[in-house]
């Protein structure tokens, strides 16, 4: 695990196109309506394979994020950990506008935005050690405190459907419960010197 490069951009498309996940995660970053967004999403899914991996390239802070590697090599998965200014759109959703527990100064806040896991390394814990990564390195980026808003369904859902995250991990990694709205809990977890070095 590690954090992702300039370089990493084609074999983190690739993970992508791998796993059918056609947003490559620009959702947060599409200023388009709900059928601009579909169209861009099923048909004109080379946009958002090109927008990322020129964040990426360009260094953005948009971009920022960690990679899993198989020991043979390839990118097995990505976490997407942006500063809270960068994705104000996640920020302004219904359920999370105007929330008390998500006032007041926001700076070093940074969002666990997006995962990706190789379906062929699903649920052999390559999510929890890109958790873990991030609450080794985002200190570094100036993170304070990491926030999720993982969906906690009372049925069962295909991996894919848990793109922000999982619930059950996030809390087993120390994260705490802000906000318990069912079925999408508000998640934080204070990062601290003591977290930069465990």
């Amino acid at each position: 695990m590690r954090e992702a490069r300039r370089e990493d951009a084609p074999e983190l498309a690739a993970l992508f196109a791998r796993a059918d996940v056609p947003c490559f995660c620009r959702y947060w970053h599409f200023e388009g309506d709900k059928n601009e967004w579909l169209a861009r999403t099923y048909v004109e899914v080379g946009t958002n394979r090109a927008e990322m991996e020129s964040a990426l390239e360009a260094g953005r802070t948009e971009a920022r994020g960690l990679i899993a590697l198989d020991p043979a090599g390839p990118i097995v998965g990505w976490l997407k950990v942006s500063p809270a200014e960068v994705v104000p759109k996640a920020y302004a959703q219904k359920l999370y506008r105007n929330l008390p527990v998500l006032s007041g100064d926001r700076s070093g806040v940074h969002l666990l935005a997006c995962a990706v896991v190789d379906p062929a390394a699903r649920r052999q814990g390559v999510y929890r050690e890109l958790i873990r990564g991030a609450v080794q390195i985002a200190p570094r980026w100036g993170a304070t405190s990491l926030e999720a808003f993982p969906r906690r369904p009372r049925e069962g859902v295909h991996d894919a459907e848990l793109w922000v995250g999982h619930a059950g991990t996030l809390l087993e990694e120390g994260f705490v419960e802000v906000h318990p709205f069912e079925p999408y809990p508000v998640l934080r977890r204070m990062l601290t010197a003591e977290a930069t070095t465990s």
